[in-house]
């Protein structure tokens, strides 16, 4: 019998309980809101996870389903006897202590109304403003520029695209661009065209606003690998995905309305 691990993204969108914004490639699953009322705190979970139980899960593991993408992690889950087993790409699974037992799927804490998976998820793949590789980004200043976030995108998303033409109405920002190719062939080379350009930011607007052709350029376009990189570490799955300097990240387009506010509440915590 094969035992088949499906894309860790899709098993988490299956049992997402909210409307995700628009976005062009596979949609990230929202924030969990936060309980409109306090409620009784959760069991807190093990203190530790016991070294032998650590080295039976891998090894019997590793052992039995030789397919399994490499364990980084084994940890004690928020339900006593089940263990959180992290995967390379940030993909969790659950087992027991003796390994005989594999649970793929998501603990939802009903006291607090959180979705415990999806809170650990988004704790492993966050980034930080600071930590992003400016070098391999492109800018459009607007204004005094004091503002700034960054955005994600591909040149083939039709939702970027419609959000461009939007942002050109907010001012005093600086937009840091990551060409983010994931739709396929095309959208790499019009995103290395783009990066090659002479004039990144004007060839990027001539073609997301005004239609213009992209001119055909050639330079080192490592950036944009580099950016693909990135995005996957961090599990970004869609474009537009905007990355405010406060932290916040939003998985797809939005009004021009909540770009200003999530704008100056990023201003007010860095202040």
């Amino acid at each position: 019998m094969t035992i088949r691990f499906p894309r860790p993204q899709a098993a988490l969108a299956a049992l997402a309980m909210a409307v995700l914004l628009p976005a062009c490639g596979k949609s990230e699953a929202p924030v969990a809101a936060a309980p409109t009322a306090a409620a009784p705190a959760a069991a807190p979970a093990a203190a530790g996870t016991p070294a032998n139980a650590e080295a039976t899960i891998r090894q019997v593991l590793t052992q039995r389903l030789p397919q399994l993408p490499a364990i980084e992690e084994v940890t004690a889950s928020p339900l006593p006897g089940l263990y959180e087993v992290r995967l390379a790409g940030a993909e969790i699974v659950y087992a027991d202590a003796q390994g005989n037992f594999l649970l793929q799927g998501q603990i939802f804490d009903t006291q607090q109304r959180r979705n415990l998976t999806e809170d650990r998820i988004n704790k492993l793949t966050a980034l930080d403003f600071k930590d992003l590789p400016l070098k391999d980004a492109f800018k459009l200043v607007r204004g005094d520029g004091k503002r700034k976030m960054a955005v994600f995108v591909d040149p083939n998303c039709g939702y970027c695209k419609r959000f461009e033409r939007d942002m050109e109405k907010i001012d005093n920002v600086t937009i840091y661009l990551y060409l983010y190719p994931i739709l396929g062939a095309d959208s790499v080379q019009k995103a290395q065209h783009i990066w090659c350009a002479k004039d990144q930011a004007k060839t990027w607007s001539d073609w997301m606003v005004r239609n213009q052709a992209i001119p055909s350029a050639e330079c080192d376009a490592a950036p944009v690998a580099r950016n693909v990189a990135l995005g996957r570490k961090h599990k970004i799955t869609g474009t537009p995905t905007l990355l405010f300097t406060d932290g916040t990240r939003v998985p797809g387009a939005m009004p021009l309305d909540e770009v200003e506010k999530l704008l100056a509440a990023a201003a007010s915590r860095k202040s």
